[in-house]
């Protein structure tokens, strides 16, 4: 009954605000796995699909996060969220997503056999550096079903082998979404609240603000690790997360911003 009454609400409130102002406060009445499971639904309706916002969202959740996704996904729009993201990508990109969605990188355990890994970087070497074309079903493979803690281990004997990193081998292996979303795997691995900060940086960098991408980051983090994402940020770009919204968004909207923020670190 709650959640209805706040779906009334949400809609009151769209009648009397407009903008990016609407949009951030609309985001902050739904229940977090329900505004999760909004992004997705609005980057796959219509015609041209947000992949962005897809492999960001998959790519950083948890199962158990992922797990909870789904289940809201169905509930409000009566259809599988797998079976909508294949209905709407194909090919690799499509492999990639559904493989995230499994969510079979969770280890809690942080164990690594060194011999495992090892062998997998050997095998990305081998799908990648070696051989005139690229066996991208062994990197999704590889990227989707390994722990962090493992994964971390391949990267590092990956570079032993290859002098080079993972990631300028994704670059010069593949491009566009696949590429988007295997380097996102990377660096969900390598450090996840750098990947948000990152995130929040260059949706404000430049010309025109990506508003979807600040609001959405801002409030899903805000009360899971938003402190430690400003900390990387400051960090990576020696400017506070506040000081940038200050200096590219205005009004009501900044506002709200900033108090979602919070005080600088």
């Amino acid at each position: 009954v709650a959640w209805w009454l706040l779906v009334d609400l949400t809609e009151t409130l769209k009648s009397e605000l407009s903008g990016k102002f609407e949009r951030l406060i609309v985001a902050l009445m739904y229940p977090p796995y329900r505004y999760e499971a909004k992004e997705l639904h609005d980057a796959m309706k219509g015609l041209g699909t947000k992949e962005g916002v897809i492999i960001e969202i998959l790519a950083s959740r948890t199962k158990k996060q992922l797990q909870e996704i789904m289940k809201a996904y169905e509930e409000d729009y009566g259809s599988s969220l797998e079976e909508d993201i294949q209905a709407d990508t194909s090919g690799y990109l499509e492999r990639i997503l559904v493989c995230l969605l499994q969510g079979s990188r969770d280890d809690v355990s942080g164990f690594v056999d060194p011999g495992l890994a090892l062998q997998d970087a050997q095998d990305l070497h081998a799908a990648g550096e070696k051989i005139r074309g690229t066996d991208e079903m062994k990197f999704i493979t590889i990227l989707c079903t390994r722990s962090a803690t493992h994964l971390l281990r391949v990267f590092e004997e990956y570079e032993k082998i290859a002098n080079k990193s993972i990631e300028d081998s994704i670059k010069s292996e593949t491009h566009g979404s696949l590429e988007e979303a295997m380097l996102t795997v990377v660096k969900c691995t390598r450090n996840l609240h750098s990947y948000f900060a990152e995130r929040l940086y260059y949706a404000m960098k430049g010309a025109g603000t990506r508003d979807g991408t600040l609001i959405r980051n801002i409030v899903s983090r805000s009360e899971i690790d938003l402190n430690l994402i400003k900390c990387h940020f400051k960090k990576m770009y020696g400017k506070t997360l506040s000081s940038m919204i200050m200096e590219d968004t205005s009004g009501d909207y900044k506002n709200a911003l900033l108090n979602l923020v919070g005080s600088d670190p």
